[in-house]
């Protein structure tokens, strides 16, 4: 099986706030034995976003999108374009590229069900799966997923979000024998943490 049928690429906020969101689906994904693709992984200033993004999604046959921090929360601020955007380019490296390509799968998530519809009506009739800001929800929703579209079974996701529990507190002890004070751990690159994800599951096989 080549990497490109275990690459995952990852679209979605990647501020304070969504963090935890953030671990609890690359965890989940390399729980399930795949390999998840951020543009994160790589801050080379010779490569423009755009063709790091492109990149990364010609070169996974699966995409999770997460567009539920697109619209603007309060007076003055922009709606966020670039999770829509990158979906578009995903959706369009499916329907007009032949090979491989043509097989991606995409999964959609929202925070509510059907709210996206308001804002990308083009959405409409798509099968979009919300998590409500719960990490253990999108645990849910990303593991049916991968169940649904390649694995045909699969684990509880109470076993992957306990799991994930474990890691969490194991990486903060990781992290206060490095020297990291506990204020400073989310300052903690996701590529570092993502290779403490690594160590984690080698060591729990």
């Amino acid at each position: 099986m080549s990497a490109f049928d275990k690459n995952v690429f990852i679209n979605c906020p990647f501020d304070d706030d969504y963090r935890q969101l953030l671990l609890s689906l690359v965890f989940t994904t390399k729980f399930l034995g795949f390999i998840p693709r951020l543009t994160l992984e790589k801050s080379d200033s010779g490569i423009t976003r755009i063709a790091n993004i492109i990149n990364l999604i010609e070169s996974s046959k699966f995409g999770i999108h997460d567009l539920s921090r697109i619209l603007s929360s309060k007076e003055g601020e922009h709606a966020r374009m670039n999770m829509p955007f990158e979906l578009g380019v995903d959706f369009g490296c499916k329907q007009f590229k032949s090979g491989k390509w043509a097989g991606k799968k995409i999964l959609i998530l929202e925070k509510e069900k059907y709210r996206i519809q308001a804002a990308l009506s083009d959405l409409s009739g798509s099968d979009i799966k919300n998590h409500n800001n719960e990490p253990m929800d999108l645990v849910l929703a990303v593991k049916n997923w991968f169940v649904t579209e390649e694995l045909n079974t699969g684990p509880s996701h109470k076993k992957i979000w306990y799991d994930f529990n474990d890691f969490s507190s194991d990486l903060a002890e990781r992290l206060e024998d490095e020297g990291h004070e506990p204020a400073d751990y989310d300052q903690v690159q996701i590529s570092e943490v993502m290779a403490y994800m690594d160590i984690w599951f080698k060591n729990h096989a």
